[in-house]
């Protein structure tokens, strides 16, 4: 099966449905003599590729998004003259602003909706139906949190409705959890006719374990809704209980229908936008991308800037520090050489703070990121196999844990689990997937939980300030546009803005892309570029308080 992992993916992307808005029909295949027809798609094909694709846009735009907004990375501006200006003036949040998030994502929700529908009276395809299902919510979760109000009730539905109307994002959220629980009941009851998920390219046909991840996205949403009041209160109380015995992902769930280097359009879309091609040849976007000052000075311990903003990292360097970003020639606040990370302070150029003029040795994304601590990774070649053979991280098993620590200390009457023994394991989690040492991760635990705001100490708020300072760092190069929606939901970490930033503050939301604003004009609700940075009724609904 292995072998043919990649036929499937391709065949089910060439079938899957190139519209770019929402109102524009995602079910038009031509009727081709030739051609396979819709009705002859089965999950099974479909499955694959809507799982694939939808990772390429995570892996991708929503990679470069999250980790400048939560100013993870920085552009290497020694190099190139002006990198990411747009993103650190935010002067420019407009319809054509990341408008890839949303035109990546709205087609594979739309596959997944189309393996939800089908006809499936022989229940042959119960499992696959159940993860559509999960996978539905998983993506369309993002474009709720990042647009709020969208179109659903009347998406995807082709011809019969080119003009979908834009649900209320609450709504949204509520039905997307009853896809959850609907999915994990068709595992629950699957017909003995129900045939094994051989194309599940995820968890290759461990129901249980689709199980647990469906879980844990509904513990995400139920989390996300901390801080609503009144009748949605009351629904996301009453939803955390049905989750008091439930058995959560402990796993890193990674993505591989077979990546390799027999051509760039079979390798990892994680390493190959990002770091290398098939040939092991450096990609552009690795001469790019830099760590940012804010990021390296966190985790060399405040030595870089020694700023009373970042105290609680003082003099505590973190393991896992050289397998985010690659060790480098650097100095400390007082000129003092040392080996370490050396980044770049958003929005400034050579000659400004943050960007001396003569030191263009900048730290880059390591090899952590792509080989973790596999062996031998000595050269780019070894760490793209490596890539490609452990696949790209949908979720994370920091972030599972993480999830469960918050959950478990909001909500203690409902979860018995150690919220600090959940963050423990987070970080041991992530410290292991990015191949640090693990007595050094072990040791940093230690102390980092003496410290308020990074460990496990203090009042419970600060706690929550240290489960988002880890969320931080354990999703930096995974899955950091979810950190950017809990940065908005939370406050934390604190995350200074670029210099040249011309608001005080980040976005709350993204503008609806202008293929909305031209295909559904009727419906699509008007945004200004000021709408996104405060809060108001066009705010994502668990953010307008």
């Amino acid at each position: 099966m292995k072998n043919n992992k990649f036929l499937i993916t391709i065949l089910a992307a060439a079938l899957s449905f190139t519209a770019t808005s929402c109102s524009n029909d995602y079910l038009d295949v031509n009727d081709n003599p030739n051609a396979v027809q819709a009705e002859q798609i089965t999950p099974e094909l479909m499955l694959p590729g809507a799982i694939s694709q939808a990772y390429r846009t995570q892996a991708g735009t929503m990679m470069q998004f999250g980790n400048l907004m939560m100013n993870s990375w920085a552009g290497n501006s020694y190099t190139i003259a002006g990198p990411y200006s747009r993103e650190f003036s935010l002067s420019s949040v407009d319809n054509t602003f990341y408008r890839g998030i949303w035109e990546g994502l709205y087609p594979r929700v739309a596959n997944f909706d189309q393996m939800e529908k089908f006809i499936n009276d022989n229940h042959k395809q119960d499992y696959y139906i159940a993860i559509a299902k999960i996978m539905k919510a998983y993506y369309m979760q993002y474009i709720v949190d990042l647009y709020g109000d969208a179109p659903y009730s009347e998406a995807f539905m082709g011809q019969q409705n080119t003009t979908p109307k834009y649900d209320n994002d609450a709504d949204i959220y509520k039905v997307l959890i009853s896809k959850l629980e609907e999915a994990n009941a068709l595992i629950d009851a699957a017909d003995e006719h129900a045939e094994e998920p051989v194309s599940d390219i995820v968890f290759h046909g461990d129901m249980d374990k689709w199980k647990a991840l469906s879980n844990t996205i509904k513990l995400k949403m139920l989390v996300r809704m901390s801080k609503v009041t009144g009748d949605l209160a009351t629904y996301r109380n009453t939803k955390l209980q049905t989750l008091a015995t439930a058995t959560f992902i402990d796993e890193e769930v990674v993505v591989n229908p077979g990546y390799s280097t027999a051509s760039n359009d079979q390798m990892n879309p994680y390493i190959l936008t990002w770091a290398r091609n098939a040939s092991a040849q450096q990609v552009s976007n690795y001469a790019v991308v830099v760590v940012s000052e804010h990021m390296a000075n966190a985790l060399e311990g405040n030595v870089i800037l020694n700023n009373a903003s970042y105290s609680k990292f003082t003099g505590l360097k973190d393991p896992r520090r050289t397998r985010l970003f690659t060790n480098v020639a650097s100095v400390d606040s007082n000129g003092n050489p040392f080996t370490g990370l050396k980044g770049v302070r958003q929005g400034n150029v050579p000659g400004q703070p943050g960007v001396p003029v003569d030191n263009v040795n900048t730290s880059k994304l390591g090899a952590g990121n792509f080989a973790g601590g596999n062996t031998p990774a000595s050269t780019w070649a070894q760490i793209v196999d490596h890539n490609n053979s452990r696949g790209g991280v949908l979720f994370s098993r920091a972030e599972s844990n993480l999830l469960q620590a918050e959950a478990a200390l909001r909500w203690p009457a409902i979860f018995s689990f150690s919220p600090s023994s959940k963050f423990n394991t987070a970080i041991t989690a992530n410290g292991a997937w990015l191949g640090a040492n693990a007595a050094q991760v072990s040791t940093y635990i230690t102390s980092a939980n003496t410290r308020v705001g990074l460990g496990w100490t203090g009042t419970d708020t600060q706690k929550i300030e240290a489960i988002m300072t880890q969320k931080w760092i354990a999703l930096t190069n995974i899955n950091p546009t979810e950190m950017f929606i809990e940065y908005n939901r939370t406050g934390y970490p604190f995350t200074p803005m670029a210099t040249t930033a011309q608001y005080p503050n980040k976005p709350y939301r993204l503008v609806y892309p202008n293929s909305e604003y031209a295909a559904n004009s009727a419906n699509v609700p008007n945004i200004s570029s000021a709408d996104v940075f405060v809060k108001n009724q066009l705010t994502p609904f668990w953010n307008q308080n």
